[in-house]
């Protein structure tokens, strides 16, 4: 899917997603001029499902989400790279929407915001509403400290400018390389337009991610990159 000129490559970082991946797979296809996916280690059926499919598969370094984005960022071919998890959380009929921006040149980062769009996972329990008010935390200090209005600072399901991503290091290794780098596109001057897109009860049934174990990682790699 050329763009004013310009491909497409998506990437579906994956683990442990065999319940999912193939849909995610077929329905993320046709909007892209490249699809591959980085699988994390997988202990299920992920990798030979994508791989029966004729799609690409990379291996990360396997110590998270971060590890597969830089892997994306090396092995992407296209002009404009996106991201989208591989648990259908986000709909990939939206991918369009994010490339849009970029692909007309009024951004270098299309960014899809559950805020603007809504959410099913970030209401429910005091899990999900610490992770609302820790998010909304975060994404508050980005926009007092770069002086734009952004609603959601954590969204993986992104379209960005390939050139402008291999201009920073990313070096986050969980999902807070979603932070890092939407904070390392401000401190470049690079611009961020957000997207309303909509984020769906993840059918996995456990989070790759423990709020209370990370929690510290995500305060420390806000400050860091915000300041130093």
């Amino acid at each position: 899917m050329t763009v004013n000129g310009r491909r497409v490559s998506v990437c579906i970082p994956a683990k442990d997603e065999e319940a999912t991946i193939e849909e995610v797979i077929t329905r993320s296809k046709p909007h892209g001029d490249e699809l591959f996916v980085v699988d994390g280690h997988s202990s299920d059926r992920t990798r030979e499902i994508a791989e029966a499919m004729g799609v690409a598969v990379y291996l990360d370094e396997g110590f998270g989400k971060g590890c597969a984005v830089r892997e994306a960022v090396a092995r992407a071919t296209g002009d404009i790279l996106v991201t989208i998890d591989a648990d259908l959380s986000f709909d990939p009929e939206d991918i369009p929407r994010l490339v849009e921006p970029v692909a007309a040149g009024d951004a270098e980062y299309g960014n899809g915001s559950r805020m603007r769009g809504g959410s099913d996972e970030l209401h429910g329990d005091l899990d999900k509403f610490i992770r609302m008010v820790g998010q909304d935390i975060i994404t508050l200090g980005i926009n007092y400290r770069f002086g734009v209005r952004l609603t959601d600072s954590q969204s993986g399901f992104r379209a960005f400018d390939l050139a402008a991503a291999r201009s920073i290091t990313l070096q986050e290794n969980i999902t807070t390389t979603e932070q890092e780098m939407v904070i390392k596109f401000l401190r470049k001057g690079y611009r961020i337009v957000e997207v309303p897109t909509h984020e769906y009860a993840s059918r996995r049934e456990r989070s790759h991610i423990s709020l209370r174990r990370h929690a510290a990682r995500y305060v420390y790699s806000w400050l860091r990159y915000l300041f130093f």
